[in-house]
């Protein structure tokens, strides 16, 4: 998340969420009575003297809204934030009047509380607004997949393939190798952030080969990408593969992805040693929050089909107050898959509570 103090009050923030993770955070701390401003379209209708008002035009306007309630839909990928008007900069927009803001990854909103920011809220902005982003490439010589990990979500972009027929050396019939290199390096350079890393994996020396070609553009700084060995398929398989193997722990040890991996194989550790250093679901994460006992916590989007939204939010929001950790999965992803098969939410504690 993109975050920088605002001009307008030294109570407020400007935000840009980057990823669905982002947009929970804001959930976590956008509440009632905040006041949030942002881009928005508004329908406007103009009311004739002696007839019914027409179907009005839709506008793009700035308002800033006192905010009543906000709510994550059920694909957890936009939030919404309800409230009613205060200021507009269209005069044709009517103050005192309802509206709903639907934030999505990428929107920018600025956030005034009107009062001095609590130190979790601050916590909260900063963890999120730091996060680097990590570019995987799975390549062989006939087709390539390319995704970008951002916290513990990931976003696969579907296959390049080559068109090469397989054969060690150049046919009239088949493709420059150094043309699907290069739809590769344009994919690249088209996602990447400023601190993002690159990691190139795959079978044979084609990783190798791509590396040179990719550093040779001068676009990415050759500090900022790794080829990786041990992984050997290429394609969408293989950024799945790589994301459940020892390798992506020692490649992007310092990624929020690794530590929530980390954090689940030592859960299990625990399980199958009978040790009681940890709790599952909402009722045993709750009653170790209360103790004060909680270390880390993951839970994944999943939860929100069995447990009330703001019961969620203030459980941990109280987990981050005692300076504990709390992470986001994507079910989607095979991580995700983990923590929802363990009741949607887990928690390594710093002592046993049973």
């Amino acid at each position: 998340m993109i975050v920088k103090p605002s001009g307008i009050s030294n109570n407020a923030f400007f935000v840009i969420p980057e990823d669905a993770d982002d947009l929970f955070t804001l959930r976590r701390i956008v509440e009632k009575h905040d006041h949030v401003i942002a881009d928005t379209n508004r329908v406007i209708k103009q009311v004739k003297e002696y007839g019914r008002p027409d179907k009005g035009e839709r506008i793009k306007v700035r308002v800033c809204i006192r905010v009543e309630q906000s709510e994550l839909d059920a694909a957890v990928d936009r939030l919404r934030i309800t409230g009613t008007i205060v200021e507009t900069d269209n005069e044709l927009v009517t103050k005192g009047t309802h509206h709903s803001l639907s934030l999505e990854a990428g929107d920018s909103i600025t956030i005034d509380k009107g009062r001095k920011w609590q130190d979790v809220e601050i916590k909260m902005l900063k963890r999120s607004g730091i996060s680097a982003s990590f570019i995987l490439v799975a390549i062989d010589t006939q087709e390539a997949a390319v995704a970008r990990v951002s916290g513990t979500h990931v976003k696969v972009i579907p296959n390049i393939y080559s068109g090469q027929s397989g054969k060690r050396y150049q046919t009239k019939n088949n493709p420059n190798i150094e043309t699907y290199f290069t739809d590769i390096a344009k994919t690249v350079s088209s996602i990447i952030g400023e601190n993002d890393k690159v990691i190139i994996f795959g079978p044979g020396e084609t990783r190798r080969r791509f590396f040179n070609a990719l550093v040779g553009r001068q676009e990415i700084e050759k500090e900022r990408v790794q080829v990786v060995d041990g992984v050997d398929v290429a394609g969408e398989d293989g950024i799945f593969v790589f994301l459940r193997s020892p390798e992506m722990k020692e490649a992007m040890s310092a990624s929020k992805l690794a530590s929530v991996s980390s954090m689940l194989d030592r859960v299990m550790l625990m399980v199958n040693k009978g040790e009681a250093k940890f709790a599952m679901g909402m009722h045993e994460v709750s009653q170790a929050a209360e103790l004060k006992a909680i270390e880390t916590v993951v839970f994944s989007d999943s939860i929100f089909k069995t447990a009330n939204e703001e019961q969620l939010v203030k459980l941990l929001n109280s987990i981050e107050s005692i300076g504990a950790k709390t992470f986001a999965v994507d079910s989607s992803t095979d991580i995700g898959l983990r923590v929802s098969s363990l009741g949607g939410i887990v928690a390594l504690l710093r002592y046993a509570v049973r």
